[in-house]
């Protein structure tokens, strides 16, 4: 289900341990901008600067763009110029961390290197996205060839959501929790890079491990773990615990393949949502 709201962590309204914490982010597209609404989220002050020329993402999904800056400022800066340069060095003197996804020769160019940071800005920390980690660094990538290197991709199309980027985004706010922390505890920031490679890679480990390849344990070696068609669309069943597995077993009246494909093909989405509850039975039942 479509939802922006899910962008954003679901903590009580009063829980905000970033209160105070002042964050400026040139992140553009996705990754960076989602990283800062989840810090945001949590309390802290965030100030996105954009170029003159805005964000990509405000022209390919305006509905996005709109969610991942609900209640952010936003500042247009050129950073190539000596006026825009000093502006942001006034807010980064102000602030706890600063947000990048520039490649690391742009970085250089703007003075927004690590060496450079940390001699005019030592309190500061600062978590740079990346497309591939070290050396690899200013080398171009977008999520699509990241899942693709991390084997994510079985059909010449593009895959059904951007797993890199976002799951990119969960890893940045961590690292900027953990920057943050190591801030309050050694009294100077800490500089940390992360690679939306990573990302996909990490999302991409238990299909690394076998785990999801077809015949194995969760690839449909399992009657009680797959997707089954019904009779308008189609059903999720992940029944793996031994007590879900005897719910559905005597839901659909057997444990078998056939048993399950049977029960699923032979009623409707809503009446295996129905089911579902009645029975205990965790699925998902849609239709299509």
């Amino acid at each position: 289900m479509p939802d922006t709201a899910r962008l954003y962590p679901r903590h009580p309204r009063n829980y905000k341990p970033l209160s105070g914490v002042r964050i400026v982010t040139l992140a553009l597209n996705l990754p960076g901008p989602a990283a800062a609404a989840r810090l945001r989220a949590l309390g802290a002050k965030v100030l996105k600067i954009e170029p003159p020329g805005g964000d990509p993402m405000a022209q390919m999904s305006p509905a996005l763009y709109r969610a991942m800056h609900m209640a952010v400022p936003v500042r247009k800066l050129d950073l190539k110029t000596a006026e825009g340069q000093t502006a942001l060095h006034e807010q980064l003197q102000q602030s706890d961390l600063l947000l990048t996804a520039f490649r690391p020769a742009a970085l250089k160019r703007l003075g927004l290197d690590r060496r450079s940071l940390a001699a005019r800005h030592p309190h500061l920390s600062a978590v740079f996205v990346v497309g591939y980690p070290g050396a690899q660094g200013q080398l171009p990538g977008h999520d699509l060839t990241f899942q693709a290197e991390a084997g994510l991709i079985d059909a010449a199309k593009p895959p059904a959501t951007l797993l890199a980027d976002m799951t990119g985004a969960l890893l940045v706010s961590e690292a900027a929790l953990g920057a943050l922390l190591h801030q309050r505890a050694q009294g100077r920031g800490a500089m940390l890079d992360i690679a939306l490679s990573d990302a996909a890679g990490f999302v991409a480990v238990p299909r690394a491990l076998g785990m999801t390849a077809p015949g194995q344990l969760l690839g449909g070696a399992l009657p009680e773990y797959g997707v089954y068609a019904c009779a308008d669309g189609l059903v999720a069943i992940a029944a793996l615990e031994p007590h879900f597995k005897q719910a559905l077993a005597l839901a659909a009246q057997g444990a078998t393949h056939r048993a399950i494909a049977r029960w699923c093909k032979s009623h409707t989405a809503a009446q295996l949502t129905a089911l579902a509850q009645q029975h205990d039975v965790p699925l998902w039942a849609w239709t299509t």
